[in-house]
Formats: C-alpha cells, sequence, structure tokens
C-alpha cells in the first residue's frame, strides 16, 4: 500500500527540506521503496542532494501535480514531496478541487502531513489550521525542529496537542546538526550517507561522526512512530 508524505509547514526557514532529506536517506538505508518530488523550482534539496530519487512537481499545473497520485498507484511505495516556501495554496487548492483525500481514501492510499515546526507561536498556529482544514481525513506529524528552536515549552503547553492527538498526530522531536557540518554537507552537494561515511566529502573525521550520530538519533525518532508509517515492501518485513 502507497502513501503520500507531504513535508511542509508552511512557514519559511523551519527545516522542512533537511527532514526530506533525512526521509529520504532513511528510506534508501532501509531499502524502502519511495519516490520523491521536489516542489522548488529554483534551488530543490531533493533534487540537488538525491537527484537519482527525485522529480521536480509544479503544484500549481494540475497536470504536473497528478504526478503525485499516478506514482502512488504505479506501485506500493512511499511518495515523499518536498513542500517549498509559499506552495501552500497550490497544493491546498490541488488537493480540494480534486476531493484528493476522499479519492486517496477510495485507493486505499494514506495521506500523512509532516508540519515542521520551530519553536514560534505561528508555528502552531498552522498546525492548528492545517488539522482544521483536513481533519480525520489525513494523518499528522508534528515535528519539533531542535536545529531551528530550544524552547517548545508553548506548544507543549498548548491545547494543539489535545486537538491533533484527538486526530492520530504524532509528535517528533527532530535533533539538531552541528551547524558548521551541516554547511559542510551543503557546500559540497553531498548526500547525508556521504556526509556520514565518505572520507572524499570534504568532511573530517569528527564531522563525520557527527553525521553518524545524528542520523542514528532520527532513524531512533523514525522507528518510534510506528511500523505503519512508511510503505515496506511487499513480502517482507523490510
Amino acid at each position: 500500500m502507497s502513501k503520500i508524505h507531504f513535508v511542509g509547514g508552511e512557514k519559511g526557514g523551519v527545516g522542512k527540506s533537511v527532514l526530506a532529506r533525512l526521509l529520504a536517506q532513511y528510506h534508501i538505508d532501509h531499502q524502502l521503496p519511495f519516490t520523491a518530488f521536489d516542489t522548488d523550482r529554483s534551488h530543490g534539496a531533493l533534487l540537488r542532494f538525491y537527484a537519482d530519487y527525485s522529480r521536480l512537481i509544479v503544484l500549481d499545473d494540475f497536470t504536473s501535480a497528478d504526478q503525485l497520485m499516478e506514482a502512488a498507484l504505479a506501485s506500493d511505495q512511499d511518495i515523499l514531496v518536498d513542500l517549498a516556501a509559499q506552495t501552500s495554496l497550490p497544493l491546498h487548492r490541488w488537493i480540494e478541487q480534486n476531493d484528493l483525500l476522499a479519492l486517496a481514501t477510495e485507493e486505499s492510499i494514506p495521506v500523512v502531513f509532516w508540519h515542521v515546526m520551530d519553536d514560534g507561536a505561528d508555528a502552531i498556529g498552522l498546525l492548528a489550521a492545517l488539522c482544521d482544514r483536513y481533519e480525520g481525513n489525513a494523518a499528522y506529524v508534528a515535528v519539533k525542529n531542535y536545529g531551528r528552536g530550544r524552547d517548545f515549552s508553548a506548544f507543549d503547553a498548548s491545547p494543539i496537542i489535545a486537538r491533533a492527538q484527538a486526530l492520530g498526530a504524532r509528535t517528533l522531536d527532530l535533533p539538531e546538526l552541528h551547524a558548521a557540518t551541516m554547511r559542510k554537507i551543503d557546500h559540497q552537494g553531498a548526500s547525508l550517507w556521504a556526509g556520514a561515511n565518505n572520507k572524499d566529502s570534504g568532511l573530517g573525521l569528527m564531522d563525520r561522526q557527527r553525521v553518524k550520530v545524528w542520523l542514528r538519533r532520527v532513524y531512533q525518532q523514525f522507528a518510534a512512530l510506528g511500523p505503519d508509517l512508511f510503505t515496506r515492501h511487499p513480502g517482507t518485513d523490510r
């Protein structure tokens, strides 16, 4: 059974593309079937770092956006969609004008919204708006990105938690990677795997070690979300 994962948060600079890259690398490392779509036409991170697995998609062009459902129907796999800034309106328009969530239910294709947040108040409001828009017709993962914020106490105390949990939402704590190490990965145009393992990636031993530890911690967070969140190869437990 395929699943469609929208990696967003609407607010710019909260780390959506970092999470999308982590999800792509997790699928590669765990041999999970997936296709990635990048919505950033100017400097898409998935197209840059995971070009062999990614396609460009234009959400305000319905013919282009339709590729998401077509790929989900073609084979059992996860469809990872990195939502660039300013793409929420065309995404919602495409979903609503096609009644996508009803169609996805008919085709047994769950839709998951990954809401990436910093520790600002607006991130909480945007999650509330997302839950109000789609209610129980989709699944949600609220991602507290500690690379973009330190104090999530306002979110933890917010009534939106109860609202989201009533809809089955899960919460993920995304740990921070040392900023200078991440910059080195980005400047080299390296995948996260290369940043952790490739001596020719431009990262020294301790940088590579930091990436390995970070990936391990993130993967533990993914696994803790439950075995049903990602598509597995048919007939296997992988």
